[in-house]
């Protein structure tokens, strides 16, 4: 793999051993735990964070979601954002589809050299979520007792 240095604007993308970058392609934050770049809407996976809007299951979780969001939008102001496109834990066939994280594909997300999950965790902002092969188990409450 070449080694490539990066200065702002530019992402690189980091898929199959190879480096592509793309210069003034922003990372777009949407929610906690997904973003959009280039055109496609990324699943970040590692964790899981609060929804927000009204995809929220109660006040709690939606000002959570919020502060996931934010966090997430000040962290990448950084220079230095790496997002990298893995396989997503769907049955094969499904991937880019509705059935497979509702169309998303799945990255990894690192903003100078630190993975953006465990930054999210250590805050307290989300909660760790691993997927298998082929399935991700169930999402758990935010609401506690509310929902």
């Amino acid at each position: 793999m070449t080694f490539v240095p990066l200065t702002a604007p530019w992402v690189a993308l980091v898929l199959a051993g190879t480096v592509a970058i793309m210069a003034e392609r922003p990372i777009r934050v949407l929610d906690g735990d997904t973003v959009r770049s280039d055109g496609i809407t990324y699943r970040l996976v590692g964790y899981d964070a609060p929804e927000t809007g009204t995809r929220a299951h109660c006040a709690a979780e939606r000002d959570l979601g919020e502060a996931a969001k934010r966090r997430l939008q000040q962290l990448l102001r950084t220079d230095d954002a790496t997002l990298t496109p893995v396989r997503c834990a769907c049955r094969s066939g499904t991937e880019g589809s509705m059935l497979c994280n509702f169309g998303r594909s799945c990255a990894e997300l690192t903003v100078a050299g630190a993975d953006v999950a465990a930054i999210l965790i250590a805050e307290g902002l989300a909660r760790p979520y691993r997927c298998g092969d082929f399935s991700c188990p169930r999402r758990t409450n935010w609401c506690g007792d509310e929902s």
